[in-house]
């Protein structure tokens, strides 16, 4: 028996066991610093209380349950022995005959050390329940404020980063401004005028990786929806309530969300030699990391330019991670049975971001099909939906959105935090 060390249970991670769960000849350890998946483009539904952290979660031991030759490890890696063969985890050390790196990324705060202190990232179930909390209660602290301007700098509300993070956020904060605000708070007269959400990125255009149609279609449906839009601003600064940009341009604001942009992670013991850019692991065809043994990598930390339609590397989003990891299950079973190995080709199945209610965008790789509006946020309802870990989150998720579909609200807008850690 292989013994096989995957560390993160990501998109990546979860299909790469998952391929090799209840063959013959390997033993896999998957090592996690949480014990659960989770789906992290709804991580912003939780974060706007439409979904329960249960909804977009899944227990790894649960997950694995049937497969014996799937063991689950919590605890974070803090550093690689190469020559012996073995991890160093927060919890304990592994020896391994294979090492999978299927961490993801972290987020890019580009030497920003104010805005790594003071904003709200949307990487985590932990930062999702974070900014849950924070945006309640900076809405619950402005009833009892009399200073206008206090009051404001409560309201506004600055996201950074137009890609689908950026715009799903806005989106779902416009809606709940419109619709759910001010039921809730009729003791802030005018509120839904009151509260500002601002959609900031360095670049010209929201969505960049997106179609031109997508871009505009995106931009308009936001502006209808009273998301005011700043592009081509880059943040300088994040300190004492104050956004400052390199344009000299500056909001007050308690909120700044950050979905900016994403970087790898390095580790103690991988030689630097074998990162590349955004510290990504430099694989070969196969994902192994060129440079060490029995070594492999996949999805978000790694960055392969052999496949020719990709020079630069694969997206970091869900598909090419989920791809990766199927791919490199299915050469380890032909390894042990002396087939010949796949390389890895990505099949781009297209992009789309949720906007709101009824209001979305989709671009269709091949014919370059491009959909928007009702059509296009129900088919990223279905592909969200059916991509979920189980039938129970796709159950739950699915009655959830209908109740919030037809009554334009939901109950989970509760502040809840641990009285201690």
């Amino acid at each position: 028996m292989k013994r096989i060390v995957i560390i993160g249970g990501g998109f990546a991670g979860v299909n790469f066991a998952r391929g090799l769960a209840g063959k013959e000849g390997y033993q896999v350890t998957l090592v996690d610093r949480n014990n659960y998946n989770f789906f992290p483009p709804l991580l912003y539904q939780v974060a706007t209380g439409f979904l329960a952290p249960s909804n977009i979660s899944y227990p790894f031991r649960k997950l694995f349950r049937h497969a014996k030759n799937i063991n689950f490890c919590m605890g974070e890696l803090q550093q690689v022995k190469a020559e012996q063969m073995k991890v160093v985890l927060s919890s304990g050390e592994l020896p391994y005959d294979y090492l999978v790196f299927a961490q993801g990324a972290t987020t890019n705060y580009f030497g920003m050390e104010n805005v790594r202190q003071n904003a709200l990232p949307m990487k985590t179930l932990s930062d999702a329940l974070a900014l849950r909390n924070h945006l309640l209660r900076q809405v619950e602290q402005s009833v009892f404020t009399e200073d206008a301007k206090e009051r404001q700098k409560l309201l506004n509300v600055v996201v950074v980063g137009s890609g689908p993070t950026g715009v799903e956020v806005s989106g779902m904060l416009a809606d709940i401004r419109k619709h759910i605000l001010p039921k809730d708070y009729p003791d802030i007269p005018g509120i839904r005028d009151k509260v500002n959400i601002y959609l900031v990125d360095g670049l010209d255009a929201v969505l960049k990786p997106m179609s031109p149609k997508s871009q505009q279609d995106s931009f308009d449906a936001l502006k209808s929806m009273g998301v005011e839009i700043m592009l081509g601003r880059q943040v300088k600064d994040y300190a004492d309530d104050v956004v400052t940009f390199t344009n000299g341009e500056s909001i007050t604001t308690k909120t700044l969300v950050w979905a900016a942009g994403v970087t790898g992670v390095t580790f103690d013991g991988i030689p630097p030699e074998c990162y590349g850019r955004g510290k990504r692991l430099i694989v070969n065809q196969f994902n192994k990391v060129i440079g060490m043994e029995g070594t492999y990598a996949l999805g978000d930390c790694c960055i392969q330019t052999t496949d020719l339609a990709f020079p630069n590397g694969h997206p970091q989003m869900a598909q090419p991670g989920i791809q990766q990891g199927i791919n490199l299950a299915k050469n380890f079973l032909a390894v042990r049975d002396n087939q010949p190995l796949k390389e890895f080709s990505y099949h781009d199945k297209g992009s789309m971001a949720i906007i709101g209610r009824n209001k979305a965008v989709v671009d269709l790789p091949g014919n370059k099909m491009h959909f928007k509006g009702f059509i296009a946020w129900f088919m990223w309802l279905f592909i969200h939906l059916i991509s979920l870990v189980s039938r129970r989150n796709r159950i739950t998720t699915l009655y959830n959105w209908a109740g919030a579909y037809f009554s334009r609200d939901q109950s989970l807008r509760m502040i809840l935090r641990p009285s201690r850690e």
